[in-house]
C-alpha cells in the first residue's frame, strides 16, 4: 500500500513544480489558442502507451477496458469539463493545489469526494447504473477495428512527435529570471523553471510504474482519481476498512508531494478566497464528482490513463472533456467579458 503514497508523492511533486495544470490544457486551447500544454499531456499519454504495452506483450498486466457505456461517458465527461473550470482545477489538479494551501481548493475538493461517494453507494447511485446500463461490447479501439494496438500507438507517437518538433521550432519568448537564492539540486528541483514537455515525460513514467505498483496490491489499474476519493468519503462515513486501498494511498501522496514542492518552492501559502470563489468551488467539486463517476473516470483517470491503452471511453470522453471545459469557459471568463 505505501508504493501507492510513494507513487502519489512523485505525482504530486512533479505536477506541482511543473505547474501540470490539465484545466488549462484544455482551457488554453480556447481562449489564448496555445496548445503547448495539451501536447505536453499528449506527451504523458504517448510515454505510458508505449511502456504499457511493452508489459502487456510480456504478460506482467492485463488491459481492464470495459464495456463502452455512450451516454453516460458524453454526458459526464461534458460535466466533468465545466466542473473543472468552476473548480479552479481538474481532479488531480485540486489535490495539489490543495497541497499549496487554495482553501478554494480544499472546497472543491470535499464536494468532489462527496459527490462521487453519493454517485457510487449513495442517493444517486441508482441513477448512476441506470445511465450505464445503456452499453456496448465495444471495449478499445484496436478490438473493435481488428487491428494491433501497436499500430494505434505508433500513430500516437508520430502524431505527438509532430507536434512537438511544430512546438519547439516556433520563436521562444524571453522570461525575465531572478538570480538563483538555491544552488545545485534544490535550485533544479525547488527554483528552476521546469520544462511541461520534461514534466510530461516525468509523469508519462510514473504514471507506468503506478500500474506494476497497483497490480501488486490486487488493484488492475493505474492512476486514478476519482474512486479513491469516493472511497475516502465512504471510509470517514463507514469506517469500512475495505475502502482504503493503493489508490487511496495514491491520492494522499499527491497532497503530501504537493505539499512538499510548494514549501520548498515558497509558494505554499493558505489563500481565503471571496464568496464567488467559495460558491463556484463547491459547485464546480460537485459537478466533477458527477461527471467523472458517470465518464468512468476523470481527466486522469480517462484523459491519461484510459487513451494509453486506447480504449472507447478514453478517446471518446477526452474530446467532450474539452468541449465541457470550453463551455465552462464561455460562461465564466468569455460571456461576463463580453458584458463589459
Amino acid at each position: 500500500m505505501l508504493t501507492g503514497l510513494f507513487c502519489g508523492f512523485l505525482l504530486g511533486f512533479v505536477m506541482q513544480r511543473g505547474r501540470f495544470c490539465i484545466t488549462g490544457a484544455f482551457r488554453d486551447l480556447y481562449i489564448t489558442k496555445n496548445s503547448k500544454m495539451f501536447i505536453a499531456l499528449l506527451i504523458a499519454i504517448t510515454v505510458q502507451s508505449i511502456g504499457l504495452f511493452v508489459l502487456y506483450s510480456q504478460g506482467i498486466l492485463t488491459i481492464p477496458a470495459e464495456n463502452f457505456a455512450p451516454i453516460a461517458v458524453v454526458l459526464g465527461a461534458f460535466l466533468f469539463g465545466i466542473g473543472i473550470i468552476f473548480a479552479g482545477g481538474c481532479a488531480t489538479g485540486t489535490w495539489y493545489r490543495a497541497g499549496e494551501g487554495l482553501i478554494g481548493s480544499w472546497i472543491a475538493l470535499f464536494t468532489y469526494m462527496l459527490f462521487s461517494a453519493m454517485m457510487r453507494t449513495g442517493p444517486l447511485g441508482e441513477l448512476n447504473t441506470l445511465i450505464k446500463s445503456v452499453n456496448t461490447t465495444h471495449k478499445t479501439i484496436y478490438e473493435s477495428l481488428g487491428i494491433s494496438p501497436w499500430i494505434l500507438v505508433t500513430g500516437l507517437t508520430i502524431v505527438t512527435l509532430v507536434l512537438v518538433i511544430k512546438q519547439l521550432r516556433k520563436p521562444k519568448i524571453k522570461v525575465a529570471t531572478l538570480k538563483p537564492k538555491k544552488s545545485g539540486i534544490a535550485h533544479l528541483l525547488f527554483e528552476k523553471r521546469w520544462n511541461p514537455f520534461v514534466t510530461a515525460i516525468l509523469i508519462g513514467l510514473i504514471a507506468l510504474i503506478a500500474w506494476p505498483l497497483s497490480i501488486s496490491t490486487g488493484r488492475e489499474f493505474g492512476l486514478g482519481i476519482t474512486g479513491p476519493s469516493a472511497n475516502i468519503m465512504q471510509y470517514l462515513v463507514t469506517g469500512e476498512h475495505k475502502f482504503i486501498n493503493w489508490g487511496v494511498f495514491l491520492v494522499i501522496g499527491i497532497l503530501l508531494g504537493a505539499f512538499v514542492a510548494a514549501k520548498g518552492s515558497n509558494e505554499f501559502r493558505f489563500r481565503v478566497p471571496d464568496v464567488k470563489t467559495v460558491l463556484y468551488s463547491a459547485f464546480g467539486g460537485s459537478i466533477m464528482g458527477i461527471g467523472a463517476s458517470l465518464a468512468g473516470g476523470c481527466s486522469i483517470g480517462n484523459g491519461l490513463v484510459e487513451t494509453s491503452f486506447f480504449s472507447w471511453q478514453g478517446w471518446i470522453s477526452l474530446p467532450i472533456m474539452i468541449l465541457g471545459t470550453w463551455f465552462g469557459a464561455y460562461l465564466t471568463i468569455i460571456r461576463p467579458r463580453n458584458k463589459l
